[in-house]
Formats: structure tokens, C-alpha cells, sequence
């Protein structure tokens, strides 16, 4: 088979860029010698620290010295170091933080080779398309850069422009990776138990997607679909007549950057109510949609006058499934009722661990490095504590990050850090327990209804106090109304589906043979502000309206000894 030239490909393709470079020894050669020079000034540094009883004295420098190195290696290995900042698998933890501090940012490209690649790709010289366009970039990255512009019909654009030769700089890195990694990968001390150059390509794949910006494009016009009942979230709108796989033209953003305090407080934006906007959003990309932005950056994150979050750059995206959702919300549940058996098993399920591992030895581990995880409250938590305590793991048992939950990890640890930047005293858990706890007490289908009774009972026994606390955080957002989630409650108990819980709930009620009278004091004295009799009725009668008189007597019998003193009255 032919070999194909990279430039011509879509698509990543390991076995199609391994045939175009198997036999270019000379465009290998020096670029492995570069390579070796920058990786091995780092590597001497490591081993020099060992011999003189400097290690850990030197550990932070080593770290700096990485980040700098995969700098002067340029984008491809601008992009590794990113995505291994969120890969405990493979990184030892002293390293991860420093490489979080990777800026994806080159010393821009001359602006008369953009033009050029204007003009190819969309057939029309840049006067031709524009009325206006800036001299020199506004920002430059390692894979493209940004002009400002105006189009003839008068909409202000941005224009991202990809780096010349960019794709065959990517294939040739790729492949000198792939093949380092099957040759070193059975040395390396990492008991993965799985194929590196699976790791690779998986890199690979994700790397292609972000260069081809007509997929950019659409996943822009997807996520505003999603959010276009959101009226606190921009997304730009896509000028299709100007695009092209190198070449993306879309709306220009006029805001300011969320880190940009002085401008937050010239254009009197609050920070907490950003803050809210970007957490529930992202909270609704996971578990709603199931389409999310993996790379929400400071740099993609733009704050408006008028208080709405802008997105930008959708060229790193993913999708959930249905299935991976659902068991990512039992690990949840498992890992807050401390049921670590159940929680290996969900591992197993997303792909953490495959599935002949043993998970004996894993269970107490579990145990052991996430049982304080949800710390002494609620309010403790926070997502970058638990990360870093699941990374102990990564070197004992045979953990693996799928590359899909690295972009999950990347998306909220990183929007936890751009919160915390913020508000120092901000703590995540304050949005998004709210916005679960509404999810579950609404509970719209079956499956989130059966994680609610999971959350609530545990050992078959109602958990009062989780009760008390998801009504109280679920109350303190202003946007819950309990009633209408009560009168939910009320139609799901009378259903064929409700009865076992009716049993459970009557059982709670009675159970160590004394009725829980203070619990439902508790209860009730966080709620009774709300509840008025007028209101209460209201929702009672619209529960009971969709069902027969007969069907309510049954549940309810001092509804059929009503029924006859009406009928009885009426006959008389």
C-alpha cells in the first residue's frame, strides 16, 4: 500500500503514518536527536540529584526544568505534558502539579504565511473575505493563532489560523513516540497492565480532533444547542462560508478573562455568581448532556458585561454515554455510603481496572486511601483532595486512567482552580451538591430515582441525617422549590414502582421499635417556612388527580371512608 503524506490526513492513523516514515531516516534522525538532547539534560539532572544525595532537595527545580523542556520540543510535546498532568498513572504526583502550569503558548508564526493559508484553503484572498483584519495576531498557541477581523456584512469575527506544516510536525512525533513506547514499555516500572502505545493512541486520536476545525465547528453549534435555554452561557456562532479544516471564522468574543480582576470589578461582575455559572454549567455537561469541555482553561473562559460566561475553543471535547454516566453516578453513591465492594466493581465497569483483576487486595485500598475522601463534612470536599489521594493507588495496583475520565479529571480540577482563584474561600461542593441534589430529589427517571433510595437507605435502613443535610443544602440554593419536588414525591409513592419504598419509609418510621419523632422534627422545621396548608393542598390535589378514586382508597383508606359519608349525604 501506498504511503500517504500526512498533511493529506483527516484522521489519526498510526499504521498510515508508520508506512510514510518508516524509511525517512533523515527527518527521524535529526529529530530524535533533538529529543534525546533536551529529554537527556532532564534525565542527567534526575540522576545527578541521586548521586550527589540531592533528590528531593532538587525535586521542584527537576520539576520546572520538565515543564521547560517540553516547551523547547514544541507542540506535540506541549500537548503531552498537558495531558499527563491529569495522568497519576503514569506521572509521579511531584510532577503533576507543575506540568497543570504547562501554558499552551509558541512565539507566534509570520502573519504573511497565515494569509497564504487563508487564501488556500478557503479560495478567496483575505481582502476578499474581510473588511478588516489585525496586522499581527492577538494570541498565538502552539497548534494555531488568532486575528481579529470584520467581515463585509458587518460581524466582527475572530480568525483561527493553523500552524504551516503543522500535521506531518505531529505524525512525526507521534510515531517516534509509538515507537518508543513499544520498545521501553516492557522496562518501565509502571504495571499498567496494558499496551503504552494504547496510551499513544489514544493522544493521537484526541490530537486530530483538535487540529481539524470543521470538527471544532460543530462541536460549538452542539454545545450551544445544548445550552440555548441557559440564558447565563455564550457560545459563538460559527461563519461556515469561512472555515475549513485549517481555518475556523467565528463570532469574536468582547469580554474579559475570569482571572482579569480589575476588569470583573470595572464592569461590577461577581465572581461568586461566575463562579456558580461555570460549575453548574459543567456539572450539566457531565450529567445531563453527557458532551463536555474538556480544556475550560482561564484562556477559554471569558466573562461579558452583562454577567454571562462565554466558551471558546471546543477543539478538545468529549461524550459520555448513557451507561457510563449512570455507573459514573453509582460510583458516587458508592464511594458517599462508603461501600468500597461496590465501588471496585464500578472501576472495573468504567475501565479503570480490567476485568480479571482481583479486587480483593484493591477493596481495602480503597478503603484505606478514600475513606475520609468526603473529609469530616460535606463542605470538605473538593476534587483535587480526592485526585490526588486516588493517585497513591497508581503505583500499587494495576489503576489505569481511561483517556476519556483524564479529560473529566482535567475539565474539574481545573474549573475548581479557576474558582478558587476567584474566591480563596470557594469551595465546589457549595454549587454542586445543590444542583445533584435537586437531580436526585426530582429524580425524572428511573435510574435516578433508584440512586436516590441508594443515597437515603443504606442496609435497608433510611439515612436521616443525609436526608436532613440534602434538604438543607438543596434549600439553600434560591432556585429550589421544594413543593413541586414534594408533589413528584407524592405521585412516585402512590405508583406500582413507590410501593416498596412505602414500606421502607413506614419501616423507618418505627424501626428499633420507637417512632423517629425528633428526626421528623428536624425535618420538618427546615421546611415548614415554605410549606403553607394553601400550598401544600395545591400540590397534594394535583398528585392525586392522576389517579382513580378506587386506586386512592387503597393507598390512602380514610379516603374511601369519605367517599361513603359523601355518597351517603348525596343519597339522603
Amino acid at each position: 500500500m501506498a504511503a500517504i503524506d500526512p498533511a493529506l490526513l483527516g484522521t489519526y492513523d498510526a499504521a498510515a503514518i508508520a508506512r510514510y516514515f518508516r524509511w525517512r531516516l533523515g527527518s527521524l534522525g535529526w529529530r530524535v536527536l533533538q529529543i534525546l538532547w533536551w529529554l537527556g539534560t532532564f534525565v542527567l539532572g534526575l540522576q545527578s540529584d541521586r548521586w550527589l544525595g540531592k533528590e528531593a532537595q532538587n525535586r521542584p527545580h527537576r520539576a520546572t526544568q520538565l515543564r521547560q523542556v517540553l516547551t523547547n520540543l514544541g507542540p506535540t510535546f506541549i500537548k503531552v505534558g498537558q495531558a499527563l498532568s491529569t495522568r497519576p498513572d503514569l506521572v509521579r504526583q511531584d510532577f503533576l502539579d507543575e506540568l497543570t502550569k504547562l501554558q499552551d503558548q509558541l512565539p507566534p508564526f509570520p502573519t504573511a504565511e497565515a494569509m497564504a493559508i487563508i487564501e488556500a484553503e478557503l479560495d478567496y484572498s483575505p481582502q476578499e473575505i474581510f473588511s478588516n483584519l489585525s496586522p499581527l495576531p492577538v494570541a498565538a498557541a502552539s497548534l494555531g493563532q488568532v486575528y481579529r477581523g470584520r467581515l463585509f456584512t458587518g460581524e466582527e469575527v475572530a480568525v483561527k489560523v493553523q500552524r504551516p506544516n503543522l500535521r506531518p510536525v505531529l505524525c512525526r512525533d507521534l510515531y517516534l513516540m509509538r515507537w518508543a513506547a513499544g520498545w521501553l514499555g516492557r522496562f518501565l516500572p509502571l504495571n499498567l497492565g496494558h499496551d503504552l502505545t494504547l496510551i499513544v493512541d489514544e493522544f493521537g486520536t484526541k490530537l486530530f480532533e483538535e487540529i481539524d476545525y470543521l470538527n471544532e465547528g460543530r462541536n460549538a453549534e452542539r454545545f450551544a444547542a445544548n445550552f440555548k435555554d441557559d440564558s447565563t452561557v455564550k457560545v459563538p456562532v460559527i461563519y461556515w462560508p469561512y472555515c475549513s479544516q485549517r481555518v475556523l471564522t467565528l463570532e469574536w468574543i468582547d469580554g474579559c478573562k475570569l482571572t482579569d480582576t480589575a476588569s470583573l470589578q470595572r464592569d461590577n461582575l461577581d465572581p461568586d455568581q461566575l463562579i456558580e455559572i461555570g460549575v453548574t454549567a459543567g456539572l450539566r455537561q457531565l450529567l445531563e448532556f453527557g458532551f463536555f469541555h474538556a480544556d475550560p482553561h482561564p484562556g477559554n473562559l471569558f466573562a461579558l458585561a452583562d454577567g454571562r460566561m462565554a466558551y471558546i475553543d471546543f477543539g478538545m471535547m468529549d461524550q459520555l454515554d448513557q451507561v457510563t454516566k449512570e455507573t459514573l453516578v453509582d460510583a458516587v453513591v458508592h464511594l458517599i455510603n462508603q461501600d468500597f465492594d461496590n465501588l471496585g466493581r464500578d472501576f472495573v465497569k468504567l475501565g479503570f481496572l480490567t476485568p480479571d483483576t482481583d479486587l480483593g487486595p484493591i477493596v481495602p485500598a480503597l478503603n484505606r486511601v478514600l475513606g475520609d475522601a468526603l473529609g469530616s463534612k460535606v463542605s470538605d470536599f473538593n476534587f483535587k483532595t480526592v485526585t490526588d489521594q486516588f493517585s497513591e493507588l497508581m503505583y500499587e495496583y494495576p489503576f489505569r486512567v481511561p483517556a476519556k475520565f483524564a479529560l473529566i479529571i482535567r475539565s474539574l480540577v481545573t474549573q475548581e482552580g479557576l474558582a478558587l482563584s476567584l474566591n480563596p474561600n470557594f469551595k465546589i461542593i457549595n454549587v454542586a451538591y445543590p444542583y445533584v441534589a435537586r437531580r436526585l430529589l426530582l429524580g425524572e427517571t428511573p435510574a435516578l430515582r433508584q440512586r436516590l433510595l441508594e443515597v437515603l437507605f443504606q442496609d435497608g435502613q433510611l439515612q436521616w441525617d443525609r436526608l436532613e443535610n440534602m434538604l438543607a443544602i438543596a434549600r439553600g440554593d434560591a432556585g429550589f422549590d421544594l413543593l413541586p419536588t414534594a408533589g413528584l414525591g407524592i405521585r412516585y409513592l402512590m405508583s406500582e414502582e413507590g410501593a416498596h419504598l412505602r414500606e421502607m419509609i413506614v419501616l423507618a418510621l418505627t424501626e428499633d421499635d420507637r417512632l423517629h419523632t425528633q428526626e421528623v422534627q428536624r425535618l420538618w422545621a427546615l421546611v415548614k417556612d415554605e410549606i403553607t396548608f394553601e400550598r401544600m393542598l395545591g400540590v397534594a390535589w394535583g398528585a392525586l388527580t392522576n389517579y382513580s378514586l378506587e386506586r386512592a382508597e387503597q393507598l390512602v383508606p380514610v379516603v374511601g371512608d369519605l367517599r361513603q359519608v359523601l355518597q351517603s349525604q348525596a343519597s339522603g
